[in-house]
């Protein structure tokens, strides 16, 4: 219910109140991409380079993770969905969302709520859903130079 009045009081959903910057993380191989990456419905994994967020992934010095990182999730069809960690609402390159329990993208200061996995980071509750400010999106999919994945 909270979805439909969400998606029917907005009749445009703002996407860049966060800052672009740019963004530029590579898989070249598929074995990078099941390790480091989302390849299941319903994954979920946080991309943050000035934090080395996930400590075990190894960037490289052309990568680049945006404004605030990334979030990058596999939806319950199964397609890779990339969008800005940075909430909409507080716009601060520290206050990156998390999936709740509920399995939603929640900022942890304002507790506006986005659906990342079925509607493409639309905001569902809170602040964010009031003003209709959605997370930003980014491109997923096989690279030009023959990367397996490339956000961008």
């Amino acid at each position: 219910m909270a979805i439909a009045m969400a998606a029917g009081a907005c009749h445009h959903l703002d996407d860049e109140r966060v800052p672009l910057l740019r963004v530029w993380l590579s898989f070249n191989f598929q074995a990078d991409w099941t390790r480091y990456g989302t390849p299941a419905a319903g994954d979920a994994r946080l991309f943050v380079k000035s934090t080395l967020t996930p400590p075990d992934y190894p960037y490289t010095a052309l990568e680049s993770t945006g404004f605030g990182g990334l979030l990058l999730v596999c939806d319950v069809m199964g397609n890779p969905k990339a969008f800005c960690a940075a909430c909409p609402v507080e716009v601060k390159q520290d206050v990156l969302v998390f999936i709740n329990d509920d399995n939603h993208a929640e900022c942890p200061h304002c507790h506006s709520i986005f659906d990342v996995f079925s509607l493409d980071g639309v905001p569902i509750a809170g602040r964010a859903a009031d003003e209709g400010w959605s997370l930003r999106r980014y491109s997923v999919g096989p690279g030009d130079r023959g990367e397996y994945m490339l956000v961008r």
